[in-house]
């Protein structure tokens, strides 16, 4: 069953005499319990498309359905079983990051035991304890960061949108975040993250949905996506007057599709390099080459975003 059901979104924005194509015709399903990230550079759409799915914002044309309800006529419905964190964050400064957290809890319903037993586990989660009775406008940009990400998930959300939620985070910090992700995921939540990092859409989606002016380039799991390149590289370190023995042997192996020599290595492009790399091993051996070095790269997210839009995303 898909918990997000959209067709045909777009949304242009004016800015003076100039129009903006912020969603071109954006198609998407998300299966209930999945959790997919839309990557691509700032200004790809991906923030405008999750103010639509959210209810925060009217597309132009176009449908959706999110959690069985319209986004046209069902926004009360579906505010009230989604979380959404945005870029810019909700708490309130002049309050504390404890009184922020329960507000939200009891605004969503929670009875004030459950609210204070949530609250404090999340506030332990994202190591906010200590500072939960401080007001918000003395915490850092990370610390704000992480009340924003307690805030979104206090009500255990069956659908989470996540817009950068790394951003200002440092590594220690994007390390809990994830945890907390997969352990709502682990509980039935479907989460939806907008990110430009590369690694966080490979640690944490299913999916991943590669977005560039307003519309969807490509959608797979994101070794899908990098299996659509030429394949994984293994680099073989042979003796130099070797070489072109192996070569010759390599050359006639159904698993290889391609070889060439570089700086005194032998490079082989292989469909899957986890299971070419036993076949190269034993062929090596069986032919009593000397191997000195053997490699294995894949493909990269970025390679795929490369393959697809003709630029690199880190460049974009």
């Amino acid at each position: 069953m898909a918990i997000i059901e959209a067709h045909g979104l777009k949304k242009q924005f004016k800015s003076g005499k100039t129009v903006v194509d912020a969603l071109c015709g954006i198609n998407l399903s998300v299966a209930e319990g999945g959790i997919i990230g839309l990557l691509g550079p700032n200004g790809a759409g991906k923030t405008t498309l999750l103010r639509i799915l959210t209810t925060l914002l009217q597309p132009d044309a176009g449908t959706a359905q999110i959690v069985g309800q319209p986004i046209d006529t069902g926004s009360a419905a579906i505010r009230r079983r989604i979380g959404y964190v945005s870029q810019q964050g909700g708490a309130e400064a002049a309050a504390t990051g404890r009184e922020n957290v329960l507000l939200q809890a009891r605004l969503h319903g929670l009875s004030a035991a459950e609210a204070k037993q949530r609250v404090s586990e999340l506030l332990v989660g994202f190591e906010l304890e200590s500072i939960a009775d401080r007001v918000v406008q003395t915490y850092s940009g990370g610390q704000r960061r992480r009340l924003d990400l307690a805030m979104g998930m206090v009500h255990r959300p069956v659908l989470l949108f996540l817009d950068e939620p790394a951003v200002g985070l440092d590594p220690q910090s994007r390390a809990r975040l994830w945890d907390e992700v997969r352990s709502l995921h682990r509980g039935g939540t479907s989460v939806v993250i907008t990110t430009h990092y590369l690694d966080e859409a490979d640690a944490l989606c299913d999916r991943v949905a590669i977005i560039d002016h307003g519309q969807i380039i490509v959608e797979d799991s994101p070794a899908g996506l990098k299996r659509t390149l030429a394949g994984d590289v293994v680099r073989l370190g042979i003796r130099v007057d070797e070489l072109e023995q192996a070569r010759t042997l390599f050359t006639n192996q159904a698993f290889v599709r391609d070889i060439s020599c570089e700086d005194e290595h032998l490079r082989l492009v292989v469909e899957q390099g986890e299971t070419a790399l036993p076949q190269i091993l034993q062929l090596v051996n069986d032919h009593g080459l000397s191997l000195q070095t053997i490699t294995l790269d894949r493909p990269s997210l970025d390679d795929v975003f490369l393959h697809y839009t003709g630029r690199s995303l880190r460049d974009a």
